[in-house]
């Protein structure tokens, strides 16, 4: 008796499935519209910048491309807008200090404490942004001129400083509420008052959110017009906003001086935005997930 043994037929291998080139093709095209949108929201600095490089042309005569780069702008305007640099530097600086000093006790106190009516004063710390700054500065100038504090760099920073403060509170009481208690507790047990807490503790934490608040306080007074044009009666404080106001008005005909001052201007806050860019990003999303 013989046995026969069956042949297995052979195994077709199943198509590839086209499907995962889908993707592929979104990335594309989400990449081409990004750099599509990039070029057009950088679109007015590179204006900017060759307006500056063509001093020697009019406002409607510049070239799309600079043909020979002419650096006697960015020579005068550095002249004349110097100065005008440097009280900007000093007085966003000193916002920065004033609205960390007062931002950050007030949101570990919001944040830490159990107090009454907390989503209430955080609620009205954000009404207070959106109150118009010229009603603002007409407030301050009758209270300032009462206190001395017209035409000087600290009444500036205090001013600019106010600009930055409802934010940052806002902004470090979300990172301070994911805190662990207990981190808090046990330097409470090893003989640390709040203070010191506060000090040695919570405030190395929080060092990203803390660079984050900064840079938007710096930000908002650097590029504060308002404040700078209703507190100061005089040159003797006059920040590179102010400047370059009333340069357009003196050099109306000369767009490349103007051009290059507004460069050099931005030039501070694209690069403290570059090495800060990887801090704002922790501090804002440090507090979103406790």
């Amino acid at each position: 008796m013989s046995t026969t043994t069956a042949t297995p037929a052979p195994v077709t291998p199943a198509p590839a499935d086209p499907r995962p080139a889908a993707p592929a093709k979104r990335r594309w095209g989400a990449t081409v519209a990004g750099v599509l949108i990039l070029c057009v929201m950088l679109f007015p600095l590179y204006w900017m910048l060759n307006t500056a490089l063509q001093p020697e042309s009019g406002l409607l005569e510049v070239a799309p491309v600079p043909h020979e780069v002419d650096l006697s702008g960015f020579t005068s305007a550095i002249r004349e807008q110097g100065g005008h640099l440097l009280t900007s530097l000093a007085v966003a600086f000193g916002a920065v200090v004033i609205c960390l000093a007062i931002a950050a006790p007030a949101a570990y106190g919001l944040a830490q404490f159990k107090l009454r009516g907390t989503r209430t004063i955080v609620f009205g710390t954000l009404i207070t942004q959106m109150v118009p700054g010229i009603v603002i500065a007409n407030a301050l100038y009758s209270a300032y001129v009462d206190l001395g504090l017209v035409n000087s760099y600290f009444g500036l920073m205090l001013a600019d400083a106010s600009l930055g403060i409802p934010f940052a509170i806002v902004l470090m009481r979300s990172f301070m509420v994911a805190i662990p208690t207990e981190v808090i507790e046990a330097a409470e047990v090893d003989g640390a008052g709040r203070l010191r807490t506060f000090v040695q503790v919570v405030l190395p934490m929080s060092r990203n959110c803390l660079i984050t608040a900064g840079l938007f306080s710096f930000l908002y007074a650097w590029s504060d017009f308002m404040f700078a044009l209703t507190l100061n009666t005089t040159d003797d404080v006059k920040p590179v906003t102010l400047g370059i106001y009333q340069y357009i008005g003196a050099h109306v005909g000369d767009w490349g001086s103007v051009m290059a001052a507004s460069v050099l201007s931005a030039i501070p806050a694209a690069v403290l935005l570059v090495l800060a860019q990887k801090y704002i990003a922790a501090g804002i999303t440090g507090g979103s997930v406790k």
